[in-house]
């Protein structure tokens, strides 16, 4: 499980913090800042506190767009749009250790991020799988039979993005993909320790069976 933050959702700066504390508390594998509307001073300063706050629980942090606010902050990684820094040119900046993730959000999309150098990229984020309100610019969605066809191509482990709830896990598991970005179904709710723990919950239960259907 995969929690994207969302600072308007979380309740503010402070929100965001406390929600990746909580998050992490309930389980969630990783945690990624994103807030395409704050200053880069307000990003700094926001990824500084979630990264302090993260500290000593294993869980990654990942910055949302910004290459020049993950290399300042120390941040585990990095995940980038099909608009922002080239993930070669990123890659070069961060050395071959630091997580380097890549929305796709169709076919041709994937061929070139296949078409990287190898080791360039470490994750594809597939989607929307869903329309959703937190990206307005995002591209249609794809649903579970376009995520399906795209991690089966894809030897680069995939992420499910856009509009994921609790109920969807098991389609997500199902279609091949490794893991499920969050940003609603934990930031704003009035327990992030507890919807963290139920969706981690949920993933491990939904389990593919031999037809690959989930469970």
């Amino acid at each position: 499980m995969y929690l994207v933050t969302d600072t308007g959702q979380c309740g503010g700066p402070a929100g965001v913090v406390e929600t990746a504390r909580q998050a992490a508390d309930g389980g969630v594998d990783a945690v990624q800042v994103r807030d395409p509307h704050a200053t880069t001073r307000e990003l700094v300063a926001l990824a500084t506190a979630v990264r302090e706050a993260l500290a000593g629980t294993g869980v990654p942090l990942i910055i949302n767009d910004r290459v020049d606010v993950a290399l300042a902050v120390g941040a585990d990684g990095v995940h980038l749009g099909q608009r922002d820094l080239d993930p070669v040119t990123a890659r070069a900046l961060f050395g071959p250790d630091v997580h380097i993730g890549l929305s796709i959000s169709d076919e041709r999309e994937l061929t070139e991020a296949l078409g990287l150098p190898a080791g360039t990229v470490d994750l594809l984020g597939v989607g929307p799988v869903r329309d959703t309100p937190s990206k307005t610019d995002a591209a249609p969605a794809v649903g579970f039979d376009g995520l399906a066809a795209i991690c089966r191509r894809s030897p680069v482990p995939c992420v499910a993005i856009g509009g994921i709830k609790g109920d969807d896990l098991a389609a997500v598991r199902a279609a091949g993909a490794v893991g499920a970005a969050v940003i609603s179904a934990i930031c704003g709710r009035p327990d992030p320790t507890a919807a963290a723990r139920a969706l981690s919950r949920g993933w491990a239960a939904a389990v593919p069976d031999a037809t690959g259907s989930a469970r």
